[in-house]
């Protein structure tokens, strides 16, 4: 505002404009978090899910003796990290997205100061948040099991870069899901292919278990992403070639998401 003296007195005149972009941006990425936080469903994809998968994953080891390189939860808990990194940044997501956008809050949000890109980057922000806060809690779980992280030098940055990049891969794919589809089929669509990504995708179980499979099902996603996970937290180095593939997805996810994405 500005202000000019008449008589003594003070007078002051408005100066309209929109709040600085990084303002902006903090403002929704904490709404969208409050948003995330709210939702049981959400709360269920993101913590109590791969929990339950943890927990199961690890008896089931025990009574049916199956052998792995490591101790089941060694080999478990990078895969179930990587599993909740991608019900948040890919299932969450699109469901969240193709509801805003069929009750016509993306157009309003579109409407606003805020910049497309501003309030990307405050949704990627708000599930950066509630991952974070999934690894807290998955982690001390892990922990309490008998986890043993191998936290080396390139270990623990491989594991931020698998989760950084698999975050912006998951998410544009998420977001290329939810502009392409209305909002009931990203609904079931998103559930269908977190399920089957689960159970099937490389993601929990290190992909030599899938037999002549396993080279084709570490070029997905969620391969690269549980790879990345394994080979930093689990050996100990850094994840180049998941990596790699990640950023290839997440080039691939961007492209879709810019040519589809319809924001009504």
């Amino acid at each position: 505002m500005s202000s000019t003296t008449s008589g003594g007195r003070g007078t002051f005149a408005p100066a309209p404009g929109a709040a600085p972009l990084v303002r902006m941006v903090r403002a929704q990425a904490r709404m969208e978090t409050r948003l995330l936080l709210r939702n049981g469903e959400q709360l269920l994809l993101a913590v109590v899910v791969p929990l339950v998968v943890l927990v199961g994953g690890i008896t089931a080891a025990r009574h049916l003796d199956l052998s792995f390189s490591h101790s089941p939860v060694d080999t478990l808990t990078p895969g179930v990290l990587a599993l909740a990194v991608m019900s948040t940044a890919f299932t969450s997501l699109a469901i969240a997205t193709g509801f805003e956008r069929r009750y016509g809050v993306l157009k309003r949000l579109g409407a606003s100061p805020l910049p497309r890109s501003g309030l990307l980057a405050g949704k990627v922000g708000a599930l950066l948040v509630v991952e974070v806060l999934q690894v807290v809690v998955i982690g001390a779980a892990a922990l309490l099991l008998g986890w043993s992280p191998a936290l080396t030098a390139a270990g623990v940055p491989g594991a931020l870069a698998t989760g950084v990049l698999g975050t912006a891969a998951f998410a544009s794919l998420g977001l290329f899901l939810a502009g392409a589809l209305r909002a009931e089929a990203t609904l079931a669509a998103a559930n269908l292919v977190y399920l089957l990504l689960m159970a099937g995708g490389a993601v929990v179980f290190p992909s030599g278990s899938y037999g002549r499979a396993g080279p084709v099902l570490s070029a997905l996603p969620s391969g690269a992403l549980g790879a990345g996970m394994r080979t930093a937290l689990l050996g100990g180095g850094f994840p180049l070639v998941p990596l790699l593939v990640l950023a290839g997805w997440t080039v691939v996810g961007t492209l879709l998401t810019a040519r589809t994405f319809k924001w009504e």
